[in-house]
């Protein structure tokens, strides 16, 4: 059994972000261990987590990213290999609507959006 302080602990406004869509049976958390630990995922994908920073990441389409990107309130998401993801955007500014933008990534990997 694993104890509680094995695990990570999120930061406050995650947890919160989580406790919203602890009622959707379609809505799962991803392991405790490697990339997306304790992650939100819709339909077994990840559509928000946690960066090792404690900062959110959400899966948007690429226009809304760009679009988040140029307001100044995100950047891409780098997976720690040097490579900004396109469809991936970590949270910036302390006024930033973790829930909305968590609904909005979940809506878009829901509807198949990022799939190749």
């Amino acid at each position: 059994m694993t104890k509680k302080q094995d695990f990570i602990s999120p930061a406050p406004r995650f947890v919160q972000v989580v406790e919203a869509f602890a009622k959707d049976r379609k809505v799962s958390r991803g392991g405790t261990k490697g990339f997306g630990a304790g992650a939100l995922k819709v339909n077994g994908k990840i559509f928000a987590m946690m960066s090792a920073k404690g900062e959110l990441v959400v899966k948007l389409p690429k226009k809304r990213v760009e679009e988040i990107v140029n307001s100044g309130k995100g950047e891409r998401f780098d997976s720690g290999r040097g490579i900004l993801m396109k469809e991936w955007l970590v949270v910036k500014g302390r006024q930033a609507n973790w829930l909305e933008l968590a609904k909005e990534a979940c809506e878009f990997v829901k509807s198949g959006g990022g799939n190749r």
